[in-house]
């Protein structure tokens, strides 16, 4: 650029220079045009990030139904957002129309410029160098800065409109109750009787070397744990028996890592504070070095890392639905204050868990794209099928654990920004009886249908839009096979037995026990 505007003056040029001159200016003019703009919009995200694409078309159309959707699921500060996404949109075409008119003017002080250079040697018509080079020179100058504004104002515009879309969260179902309160469509197993009272895990977890949680306080703080003895083993049975279900049925097994690009989880619907303030996952803290490298946390749940696998990628139609499930080590921050809903193993910082997950592709009907609608006039969405595969193997396993449990389609205040429909398992925990009826989750299932593959860059390429090989985006589905801790708490309270003070050991867990049958002290 300094180049360009450091010209010589043309009182310094003789008259039999003019046309070379001439010539000169005219290049440095069009390359003047031609530069970028300074203030050319910059990403913030490491190069290898994928590029959210949100449907704005949509939001605009429907700003009503976004701000419905945020008051029904409790982001009230997000409510206005569509509203503000439509008012800016419409900022952003009036920038447009100013652009072209400064771009039209533009092309024609090329023209002009071209044209004063090819008959700079024409006595009477042609126009002499020294007669408007420095008004030209001034034009442009004034017209790049003009249009560097426009551009300017056009990429502010247009971060603040995805940085708004972004924080929206996905639509709800039609299947999702509005308001706080779940609605309880099935249950599994007989409700247990006995004649005793109820014990609480931690103590027969005391009782019997199953649990250390004051070793755990020591070694790393209040919410982390020892599984010791049989309560060590029943971890890896847990896990060995939901894989080997998932294997029967076809799923693929994988073993994710822990540690994830933040804004892959953030892609995923999982923000370091959720809409209440409230912190959800731990961030792993850089050094002053690896400042400028992207941010990493802990996966709250192996759904983060299992979606990162397809990021960018493009799924072949013929491959889907694609079914993996994975066993990790998950980490949440937010542990709730300490008290009954949060004693022992109901609610710690790290525990392991067994996750399914799954892409789809799209419904037929575009009506259902965006969650919001549901499938009453058309076939089941491919999502739907998978999701309800996932609940079919949620309750075959809880079902053969012997534990009893209600099935919950959960409310819209408490769905993530990923879901459009979740559904809970909650098992029963006798030593919850006053805390919650006792009632305890386990297990939950989720539709997010396009809200991740849409911020992670998955595509599926498809042969239904006239065999032209169109590319979509998959809808994902993700779900609990085992949660370990909440899972084996279930089985301590439910298999104790008073009167021997033994524990038993679920049929299905023994393979994997060396054939325990009952757990006592000593």
């Amino acid at each position: 650029m300094a180049q360009v505007c450091d010209m010589t003056s043309s009182k310094d040029i003789s008259k039999d220079q003019g046309e070379n001159v001439l010539h000169i200016r005219t290049q440095q003019i069009w390359l003047l045009l031609q530069l970028p703009n300074p203030q050319r919009r910059s990403y913030t995200r490491p190069p290898n990030a994928p590029k959210p694409v949100i449907d704005l078309k949509h939001i605009r159309q429907n700003p009503g139904l976004y701000e419905q959707n945020c008051i029904d699921r409790n982001y009230k500060h997000q409510a206005r957002n569509s509203w503000r996404i439509l008012e800016l949109h419409e900022q952003w075409q009036e920038q447009q129309r100013q652009g072209r008119s400064l771009r039209e003017q533009n092309n024609h002080l090329r023209r002009q410029l071209a044209d004063a250079a090819s008959r700079s040697g024409d006595a009477e018509g042609g126009i002499k160098p020294t007669d408007t080079k420095d008004s030209l020179l001034e034009e442009a100058r004034v017209l790049k800065e003009k249009i560097g504004q426009i551009e300017g104002r056009e990429a502010s515009i247009q971060d603040e409109i995805e940085s708004l879309a972004l924080e929206l969260p996905n639509l709800s179902s039609q299947h999702t109750p509005n308001g706080e309160e779940p609605e309880v469509i099935g249950y599994i197993n007989e409700m247990p009787s006995s004649n005793h009272p109820p014990r609480s895990h931690v103590d027969i977890g005391a009782q019997l070397e199953l649990l250390d949680f004051a070793s755990a306080a020591t070694t790393s703080g209040w919410g982390y744990y020892f599984l010791l003895n049989e309560a060590a083993l029943l971890e890896q049975a847990l896990i060995q028996y939901s894989l080997s279900m998932a294997l029967a049925r076809g799923w693929k097994v994988v073993s994710p890592p822990s540690t994830v690009y933040s804004h892959i989880a953030a892609a995923c619907g999982f923000q370091p504070r959720d809409q209440h303030g409230e912190q959800q996952v731990y961030a792993i803290e850089q050094a002053e070095k690896d400042k400028a490298k992207p941010a990493l946390s802990l996966a709250g749940t192996a759904e983060i890392p299992l979606a990162g696998m397809k990021v960018n990628s493009v799924l072949e139609e013929t491959n889907l639905p694609l079914k993996v499930i994975g066993a990790s080590r998950c980490y949440r921050a937010e542990a709730g204050a300490r008290g009954v809903d949060t004693k022992g193993l109901y609610r710690v910082h790290e525990f392991t868990k067994v996750e399914m997950f799954g892409w789809t592709m799209p419904p037929l009907s575009q009506s259902t794209a965006h969650g919001s609608f549901g499938d009453a006039d058309t076939a089941k969405p491919p999502s739907t099928v998978l999701f309800e595969e996932m609940m079919e193997m949620q309750k075959d396993i809880l079902s053969s654990l012997g534990l009893h449990c209600r099935i919950l389609e959960m409310p819209s205040t408490d769905l993530g920004a990923s879901a459009s429909r979740k559904i809970d398992i909650e098992a029963f925990f006798p030593s919850r009886l006053e805390h919650s009826g006792g009632w305890g989750e386990v297990t939950s299932a989720s539709i997010c249908t396009d809200y991740q593959s849409r911020r992670l860059g998955t595509r599926a390429r498809t042969a239904r839009s006239g065999g032209k090989g169109g590319l979509e985006w998959p809808h994902t589905v993700n779900g609990t096979a085992i949660a370990v801790p909440r899972v084996l708490a279930a089985i301590m309270e439910n298999g104790w037995d008073e009167p021997t003070q033994t524990l038993a050991i679920p049929t299905v867990l023994r393979p994997w026990m060396g054939g325990i049958e009952r757990v006592k002290k000593g």
